[in-house]
């Protein structure tokens, strides 16, 4: 039997195989709540026999919020998550679900309020002009990661995924990029990482082994002046040593190295085509191609920088970036990895991982064009070979 169809177990939990389906953004929470596309997409992807699918991108507080049809989790939406959970887990997998928050991306239509992060640096990318958070927004945004926990414990889900990469609020106090602070939240990487631990702290003492806690990060940032691997390195032993589950290594920050986190095409075209603001979708045409660093897909792409970590950690590990066949499953497993995630290929077609089972489809059709990528940030869930 292939390893991939092999029981993962990821701390309090065992996935029915080593397959999960990553936290990339579906854009299906109209007024910040769960859809029933949101629902069906999910139990697709479980009935395609996943391992473990991952609800994306979900706020834990209001001033975290980058879209409108973006999830924030609160108690009001319970009953709909447990819908969720419910046609997940009748599907035969595992449930997860990402929690973040997005700081500086924070749009004041969104929130209606400023957005806050570690320093009061503007974010050109998402064009907004933080204030820099005092002891007691950090105090309050742990206390939201915590609580967040809770509702998700409630809603029948069986892990969380802290998002501590891609240049949100935690990857913003961990880079030196977008952290400035000269207090103890500053500085050092010993400081840098303070608000981090605290809110792992927090997230695990809710936890208490009734579900796993897993934190996606950053091996890089992937730009001069940010987070380079030796830092992400002690981040990450820094997290084994607190006592996480897991951790799914990743690299990117979205608003300087976009392309980073996922390679391929930039779909300047789709994206300016889905774009509300006139005067956004003038400057993606006109100026898109030269403020955003194109980067080459290739399968497995961030598999080389994570053997450096796979070397150093002894924690299970989960893989993520370019896999697109049952071949690239197999070298990523054959060379330590735990588990694999993948997004692309199962937005191009849910059923991936029965389709390799039964030996009926073991190439993911998906041409990297990114289409998806520029119609889920506009509210729209589209691939472009199935129009």
């Amino acid at each position: 039997m292939s390893k991939l169809f092999t029981p993962l177990r990821i701390g309090p939990i065992e996935l029915r195989n080593r397959s999960i389906r990553a936290a990339a953004f579906e854009g299906m929470c109209p007024n910040n709540s769960v859809s029933k596309d949101l629902i069906n997409y999910h139990a697709a992807v479980a009935a395609g026999e996943i391992g473990m699918t991952t609800v994306a991108y979900a706020s834990v507080s209001k001033n975290g919020l980058s879209f409108s049809h973006q999830m924030w989790i609160r108690n009001e939406i319970i009953p709909s998550l447990k819908e969720l959970t419910n046609a997940i887990h009748s599907n035969g997998a595992k449930a997860s679900i990402q929690l973040g928050h997005c700081g500086n991306m924070a749009k004041y239509r969104t929130i209606k309020s400023r957005a806050i992060a570690p320093s009061a640096i503007p974010n050109l990318y998402a064009m907004t002009f933080p204030r820099e958070m005092q002891q007691s927004d950090i105090n309050e945004i742990v206390n939201d990661f915590k609580q967040a926990t809770k509702y998700a414990i409630e809603a029948g889900f069986d892990a969380v995924e802290i998002h501590a990469g891609h240049g949100y609020l935690i990857s913003q106090f961990l880079s030196p990029y977008t952290n400035h602070r000269s207090d103890s939240y500053g500085g050092s990487l010993v400081n840098r990482m303070r608000f981090m631990e605290e809110v792992i702290i927090a997230v695990l003492e809710e936890a208490k082994d009734k579900i796993a806690v897993l934190v996606k990060m950053n091996m890089r940032d992937g730009f001069k002046g940010g987070m380079e691997r030796d830092e992400s390195l002690l981040v990450a032993k820094k997290l084994q040593e607190l006592g996480v589950n897991a951790l799914v290594l990743s690299g990117g920050f979205v608003s300087k190295s976009p392309m980073y986190v996922m390679k391929g095409a930039m779909p300047f075209k789709t994206l300016a085509a889905h774009t509300d603001e006139t005067y956004l979708r003038f400057f993606i045409k006109r100026f898109g191609q030269f403020l955003v660093k194109q980067e080459r897909f290739s399968e497995n792409y961030f598999l080389e920088e994570a053997l450096y970590f796979r070397q150093n950690l002894q924690l299970p590990l989960i893989y993520v970036g370019g896999i697109l066949s049952e071949k690239n499953i197999e070298e990523v497993l054959m060379k330590g990895f735990d588990g694999v995630a993948m997004a692309r290929c199962l937005i191009e077609n849910p059923n991936f991982i029965s389709d390799i089972k039964n030996k009926t489809n073991v190439q993911s059709a998906c041409n990297t064009c990114n289409h998806c990528i520029a119609c889920i940030y506009n509210n729209k869930f589209e691939c472009s070979l199935h129009p």
